[in-house]
């Protein structure tokens, strides 16, 4: 897990603190967090789920050292952080978004409508079998096997822009190695 999202998260952390260190000390918190809630995590979506612990650490962070300074009136509207997503964030999730949209659309049926609905749209194989009528083992297996296809569309990907191949990341669910 480490290996997989060490450079994300500290990016994250780095983003929001602006401080080389401090972002360290806050990727490592991270995953000492991860770590210890583990039997927590509902096993869905890993990357997103240490995104967040990261944020949660790194606002956590802001408040405690906000409240070690007193700001000017100039600083302290800039200094205050913002409730909404960035426009920045927004833009990297919606891109995210739209390769992984790209990736489905590029499979064949039926793992194409496999792999939106599982990836794509969020819903459970419970949902997708009530939707469409199917066999939730036949649905299993189609996404088992979607999501083989997706995984080598993102190595192949990867490699060209000569990625190591634990940095492919998707929205919605991650696809596990």
């Amino acid at each position: 897990m480490i290996d997989q999202y060490q450079n994300l998260i500290y990016s994250i952390c780095y983003r929001l603190t602006g401080d080389y260190f401090e972002a360290e000390d806050l990727a490592q918190d991270t995953f000492l967090s991860a770590y210890k809630n583990l039997s927590s995590f509902d096993g869905k979506n890993e990357r997103a789920w240490l995104c967040r612990i990261a944020t949660n650490k790194c606002i956590d962070y802001l408040k405690r050292a906000g409240r070690r300074s007193v700001p000017t009136e100039d600083s302290f509207f800039i200094s205050v952080p913002a409730d909404s997503a960035s426009p920045e964030n927004t833009a990297l999730d919606l891109a995210v978004r739209e390769e992984l949209y790209r990736r489905c659309m590029s499979l064949k049926s039926p793992y194409r409508e496999v792999a939106l609905d599982y990836f794509y749209r969020e819903l459970s194989l419970q949902e997708m079998a009530a939707r469409t009528g199917r066999n939730i083992k036949t649905l299993q297996t189609q996404m088992y096997r979607a999501k083989a296809m997706l995984r080598k569309l993102y190595r192949k990907e990867d490699a060209h822009h000569g990625l190591p191949e634990s940095s492919a990341g998707t929205a919605g669910r991650d696809l596990p190695q």
